[in-house]
């Protein structure tokens, strides 16, 4: 049933109907009459500029039929804010929209316009950002929206408890281990507990980098399997500008090649061979790389013989 073209606040607008390529188009989109009707009203008011309350409502039925158009969201920001409208109302409406389509985008980025208009945090923020996180911890486009808010509003301080929680709740969710990193050293120009670098990223203390590895490696022995702070603990090494050849040891109580049965992590291997490649032992990084590409890791067989490779070693597992 039209909802538009009976509607006596809408008699003023002629709509423009989608063209497909005339009369007969060899593949027209199946929208629904509802949509159509919609989006012909909605063509006719862009073409217009029109900045109005029936606009705005206009924008939040399309968006409830269709949450991923684009066009619309931009054109429903440049009404609220020609409209002078609440922001802190805009972003309750946004928060119902949001946990019905968790997987969107668009949604995301027009709260970050909105909010980019805030000048303090609204204490609502965090807490649906939990709820958000209760249905799907790893929705990527909350997480790139929590590191927007957390640089705009500097709230650095804060979150590193928060992410410590996540981790204990689930010690392999890489992305809470993704923005712990964030947290740490993405830290920008705002900051004032480190020396600035090149790019505005901060140079650490030591103190930051030992409580680091200090973490990922309680991480590990919680979890020796888990990737994720195995990557973590290699960054530190890196970013701290030293090898991974100081945690040979702790590498090695999880991993032994002389003892192929009992290896507790593959990824204590991983560190293991290139520790030994480093040190010229490649019989040993070798070994390493044999058990990773036969028995531990065969899925990437290929790319740990192309590591045996650079140590001068033949193919294993063909």
């Amino acid at each position: 049933m039209a909802k538009y073209a009976h509607s006596a606040e809408w008699s003023d607008i002629i709509a423009i109907p989608q063209d497909d390529g005339g009369p007969n188009p060899l593949a027209a989109i199946a929208y629904t009459e509802e949509y159509s009707e919609a989006i012909s009203y909605l063509r006719a008011i862009m073409a217009k500029n029109e900045m109005s309350d029936r606009a705005l409502d206009l924008t939040e039925h399309i968006i409830s039929m269709n949450p991923a158009h684009y066009t619309v969201w931009l054109y429903r920001a440049k009404i609220v804010f020609h409209l002078k409208r609440d922001p802190l109302t805009e972003l309750e409406w946004l928060n119902s929209v949001s946990l019905i389509h968790l997987k969107n985008y668009q949604i995301w980025h027009h709260r970050q316009t909105i909010m980019a208009t805030v000048p303090t945090l609204p204490p609502n923020e965090i807490p649906f950002l939990s709820r958000m996180f209760a249905k799907d911890v790893k929705n990527y486009h909350v997480w790139s929206y929590r590191q927007w808010l957390v640089r705009h509003f500097s709230l650095w301080d804060s979150e590193i408890a928060y992410v410590e929680s996540l981790l204990r709740m689930d010690v392999r969710n890489n992305s809470a281990w993704n923005h712990r990193w964030f947290i740490v050293f993405g830290r920008r120009d705002d900051q004032s507990d480190g020396r600035k670098l090149p790019g505005g990223t901060i140079d650490r203390d030591e103190g930051i980098y030992q409580r680091e590895i200090e973490y990922a490696k309680g991480a590990i022995w919680e979890a020796p399997q888990n990737q994720s702070p195995w990557n973590y603990l290699r960054g530190v090494l890196r970013i701290r500008g030293k090898g991974v050849s100081e945690l040979k040891c702790f590498a090695s109580e999880f991993a032994d090649v002389e003892k192929g049965d009992e290896v507790r992590s593959s990824h204590a291997l991983d560190f293991l061979a290139e520790i030994w490649a480093v040190e010229e032992e490649s019989e040993r990084a070798g070994k390493a790389l044999e058990l990773l590409a036969v028995r531990y890791d065969p899925i990437r067989k290929n790319y740990w013989n192309y590591r045996r490779g650079l140590l001068g070693l033949a193919v294993v597992g063909a």
